[in-house]
């Protein structure tokens, strides 16, 4: 697997300051003090925690005293307008949160942490796109003699005086084992895989009262010809902001406008596409399966008020330059890849909700079960993910040993 990246060199610094500054001259300061701020929130949230086990409270305590002078009750919005006067600035240093499930006005604050992360480390992509990461882990797996099964769906984990002991597939068969980890959404690992008896802590109604990401409208196309002038990330936002979240997060309906994040990964990798083709998907948030929308219905609907917004503003003539066109939903996420609610990233990461908080990555309520993914620490997004797997690769070693 090769990547490409976009490192943030000094000359595009100096372009993001020249760009804040047509907006409001005051503000460059303002950004500078922000990206401290940040990179406070950086060596706390990212370098001390996202691949450390959090699941015990001496690990909450050891580092509460930090969290608590970094002001993490704060929401990433309120923190970025301590330093930022411009509201459409605040919108552009603020939306990030919406990646990884959570409303920028209700999302702690340590999640500013983002915008040095990439400053520091630039934003990378996997040539031949994320499968190429699926297929990577796939060999290393299979190199260490393990073996893979597609469409084997699990429909429990079986539980025997407390300690996990295997999973029963949809098919009938039993597999046994000692350990059993588990990538799929902790909400829907819980609620729908592991007996309510075996459940003290993440009872049904402890999860059904938890609060959820957004839902995620994803709009995947090819086209005819290539768009040269996008670039390979570009985000649109709609004319409302708060008003939009409050809509997503609160009130649960599906608004007349909306904002998007537009990827176009053949800017990058090429063969993405046949030649002289692109490659792109839009992806629109919107509010998960609590909102009384039939996606059978309406998806269809949807997708061309975006096709028609993608023409109005960065890609003229769409709609007659589309040769393949796939749809993802709520309702998909739900149905086909077993996500609470159709929550596109499980659990809001909220304050309440992040870190201790958050389903553990060793099981609270079943011995031998382990957990990996966006549902439970660090969360969301794919180096948090991926880092959620580095957690459990000190944990089970160390419980084997303790065992041994």
């Amino acid at each position: 697997m090769t990547t490409a990246g976009f490192l943030t060199t000094a000359a595009t610094s100096s372009r993001n300051l020249e760009q804040i500054k047509s907006y409001c001259a005051e503000d460059v300061d303002g950004y500078k003090a922000y990206l401290e701020a940040s990179e406070k929130r950086y060596k706390v949230g990212f370098e001390g925690l996202v691949d450390k086990p959090f699941d015990s409270l001496m690990a909450l305590f050891r580092f509460l005293p930090e969290l608590i002078k970094l002001r993490s009750d704060r929401s990433v919005y309120r923190l970025v307008s301590r330093y930022i006067r411009d509201p459409q600035l605040r919108m552009t240093m603020s939306f990030h949160p919406l990646l990884i499930g959570g409303n920028p006005f209700s999302v702690t604050s340590v999640y500013t942490l983002i915008s040095y992360l990439e400053q520091r480390w630039g934003v990378w992509s996997a040539m031949g796109g994320t499968g190429s990461i699926v297929k990577g882990m796939a060999g290393l797996i299979e190199g260490q003699g393990g073996k893979i099964e597609c469409n084997a769906e699990v429909e429990e984990i079986l539980v025997e005086n407390g300690n996990a002991k295997g999973v029963r597939l949809r098919d009938g068969r039993v597999l046994h084992s000692d350990l059993v980890v588990s990538n799929a959404d902790a909400a829907w690992t819980y609620r729908h895989l592991i007996d309510a008896r075996h459940r003290k802590r993440w009872t049904d109604r402890k999860i059904e009262r938890s609060h959820y990401s957004n839902g995620l409208f994803v709009w995947y196309f090819g086209t005819k010809g290539q768009y040269e002038d996008v670039p390979h990330h570009s985000v649109i936002l709609g004319p409302r902001y708060r008003g939009l979240l409050d809509d997503i997060f609160k009130r649960k309906v599906l608004a007349d406008d909306f904002s998007l994040y537009l990827h176009r990964p053949t800017e990058t990798d090429p063969s993405m596409a046949p030649e002289g083709c692109d490659a792109f998907y839009a992806l629109a948030p919107v509010p998960h399966l609590d909102a009384d929308v039939d996606w059978t219905e309406y998806a269809e609907t949807f997708r061309q008020r975006i096709c028609q917004r993608l023409e109005d503003t960065m890609l003229p003539g769409l709609s007659d330059r589309i040769v393949t066109s796939r749809l993802l939903t709520p309702q998909d996420f739900q149905d086909r890849l077993c996500s609470f609610k159709g929550a596109g990233f499980s659990f809001e990461p909220r304050i309440t909700q992040s870190a201790w908080f958050r389903p553990h990555n060793r099981s609270e309520d079943v011995k031998g079960l382990y957990l990996v993914g966006a549902g439970t620490h660090p969360g969301a997004g794919m180096p948090a993910v991926i880092s959620s797997a580095k957690v459990i690769d000190q944990l089970i070693p160390a419980a084997v040993a303790q065992h041994a």
